[in-house]
């Protein structure tokens, strides 16, 4: 296990009903002057907009609000923001959505007290050095934004998907009610939990030796998937199961089944690209991507695979590693499916003749490989797509 520092500073409120309680924690964290950040219409026909915008009332703090966030959220409204917290002394920033809200919400926090272009952070110009507080109340179980430290913004001037990220854009609180995700439509759940799956997969494919606990951490996290996401698949009203699948996925990306061990996070690379070309939901992509990444670099730790394989998916022991190993991934994608999932281009609506421009895009203003498992140049990633056109 490598040395490592922890640190999360994340309130986590969760249950029924507790977003009603938003004026008194945005009060507890300093908030005078808000700018609530929401995605679509459906937060305001659900009449939870209003039940903030009256609790925030009640608590004497004046608001501004920022909607239309999209799903691969846009450089532009980060810009829009930015502008209204500097123009009103906005001195908070509240997420009330999913991952592409919170996002945008933290790439705000981060560009108003900086100088130059927030874009900077998310091409290694420049390292934040301040923000401003960020809370969040959360409407799904996807990304996990919720405690983690980074974003992910798509830039219009050319269309590149970026991740960035600060200690500082870690969200000061945030309000987990999982009655807010029992009406979601079934593919958005199921990319939510495609979406979970997946950082926590990032972070068990490792060189890092050693590291018992936190495979075990992440094994149990994805155990806790594959017996849930069914029973919510089959009753969207299962408040239990729903709420182990909101906690799970903000285990799974506040990094504590992370630490000690080399990170890959090639295959969200990857994903990125086609989310920025092709406008679709990043679980999805990444259910297309993430098996075919597998397929590519299976050989380099078989003994990994095999362990994920036999841990997780149930797979029988057997001295052929190899096919064990297989299996897995074969038991994966197969779990994938079930829940409705793309797993080919073909299914996700890519293109095969798009890779040159996918691989292009994908390493722009990048120098060297990507990821850590097994780094990946230009002709690796072009090979990890075209398994995924053919799959």
């Amino acid at each position: 296990m490598d040395n490592f520092e922890f640190y999360s500073p994340t309130r986590f409120i969760f249950g029924k009903g507790r977003e009603t309680e938003i004026g008194k924690f945005a009060s507890r964290f300093g908030a005078n002057r808000i700018l609530m950040v929401y995605g679509g219409a459906s937060a305001e026909r659900s009449g939870l907009l209003n039940k903030v915008r009256a609790a925030l009332k009640e608590a004497e703090l004046p608001l501004f609000e920022l909607g239309g966030v999209k799903p691969n959220p846009r450089s532009g409204l980060v810009y829009k923001g930015i502008d209204i917290c500097r123009e009103n002394g906005v001195d908070f920033v509240l997420a009330v959505g999913g991952g592409s809200v919170i996002d945008t919400a933290k790439a705000i926090a981060g560009g108003v007290p900086y100088d130059g272009d927030f874009w900077d952070f998310h091409i290694g110009k420049a390292t934040m050095q301040s923000a401003l507080p960020v809370g969040v109340i959360l409407t799904i179980a996807a990304a996990g934004s919720e405690g983690s430290d980074g974003c992910v913004i798509t830039n219009e001037n050319g269309m590149h998907k970026r991740p960035g990220g600060s200690e500082l854009l870690r969200p000061r609180f945030a309000i987990l009610d999982p009655e807010l995700t029992e009406t979601l439509p079934p593919y958005q759940t199921a990319c939510g939990v495609t979406d979970i799956m997946a950082h926590v997969l990032e972070r068990y494919f490792t060189n890092t030796p050693d590291v018992e606990t936190s495979d075990r951490l992440c094994e149990a996290l994805l155990l806790t998937l594959v017996n849930e996401a069914p029973k919510v698949m089959r009753n969207p009203k299962d408040y239990q199961a729903r709420a182990n699948i909101m906690w799970t996925g903000s285990l799974a990306h506040s990094d504590i089944v992370g630490v000690g061990r080399a990170q890959d996070w090639s295959s969200h690379e990857i994903e990125h690209e086609l989310s920025a070309l092709y406008d679709c939901a990043h679980g999805a992509g990444l259910a297309v991507i993430f098996p075919a990444w597998m397929h590519f670099v299976l050989e380099h730790d078989v003994d990994r695979f095999y362990k994920l394989a036999v841990r997780v998916w149930g797979c029988e022991t057997s001295e052929d590693r190899l096919s064990v190993a297989k299996e897995g991934v074969k038991r994966f994608t197969a779990f994938l499916r079930s829940l409705g999932m793309p797993t080919s281009f073909g299914e996700l609506g890519a293109k095969e003749e798009d890779i040159p421009t996918l691989v292009e895009n994908l390493f722009y203003e990048r120098s060297g490989k990507i990821g850590q498992f097994v780094p990946l140049g230009r002709g690796e990633c072009e090979s990890i797509y075209r398994i995924a056109a053919k799959a």
